[in-house]
């Protein structure tokens, strides 16, 4: 099967911008998910200029147990543009995805759904290319615009861009920064938020979203030595 970015490399920033555009009117933000038993998170990382890494950490949504992990590397497909950074992510994403022994219910990206300038971040992205049920979890504002976050687990207020809902600014813990919260693909805002919520324990960031920054960063050998330890090699 033909991998749908493996021709990336040799697309213009106006071409990239233009294919955004279409995928994004094939996003769906209505549910659409099967029984969620499995949550994984996705973080990319960027090992040089020219060498992206991946990881995907599966974990059983009842307990937060890791179940799977998948590592993988590949050369950026394009340089760093503003707005245009699914294309440097997505495809080590799939290639990492490719890897795992278990195919997750849902997935957790570290970025941005729907809310995006022209609504395609990188779990918007990846949802259309996979087909899997996504939802983004962004550390930071991309765009929009929101009102105070209550100080309260749990609460949240919504993100808006034109008179549209794009989002959700989550508090995940009294007294931290929220999250940034969007459908990606297959999943409704509410649930969206649901999700996250359950895979949250007493950090601000959900488990899945942890496990993968840890093994995609600096700090990766500890985490994988506790994966190994849990899963099993992969």
């Amino acid at each position: 099967m033909t991998n749908p970015t493996e021709n990336w490399s040799k697309l213009s920033p106006r071409q990239a911008i233009e294919l955004q555009t279409q995928m994004a009117s094939q996003v769906i933000q209505q549910d659409d998910l099967p029984e969620v038993r499995t949550v994984a998170g996705v973080d990319v990382g960027f090992e040089n200029r020219d060498t992206a890494r991946a990881a995907i950490v599966v974990l059983r949504l009842e307990d937060l147990e890791p179940l799977d992990y998948a590592i993988a590397r590949l050369p950026v497909a394009m340089p760093y543009i503003p707005g245009l950074l699914s294309f440097r992510e997505c495809p080590v994403i799939l290639e990492a995805l490719d890897k795992l022994r278990m195919q997750p219910d849902l997935l957790l990206c570290d970025g941005q759904g729907i809310a995006h300038p022209r609504r395609l971040g990188v779990a918007s992205h990846t949802g259309i290319l996979t087909g899997l049920p996504t939802i983004g979890v962004g550390k930071s504002r991309l765009t929009g615009q929101h009102g105070p976050v209550p100080d309260k687990k749990g609460a949240w207020v919504p993100l808006t861009d034109k008179d549209e809902v794009i989002g959700a600014v989550l508090r995940t813990r009294v007294g931290v920064k929220p999250l940034y919260i969007s459908p990606g693909h297959r999943v409704s805002l509410p649930t969206a938020i649901h999700y996250v919520m359950a895979c949250v324990t007493r950090y601000r960031l959900p488990e899945t979203t942890r496990w993968a920054d840890g093994v995609a960063s600096a700090r990766g050998q500890r985490w994988l030595e506790r994966l190994r330890d849990l899963t099993g090699p992969a």
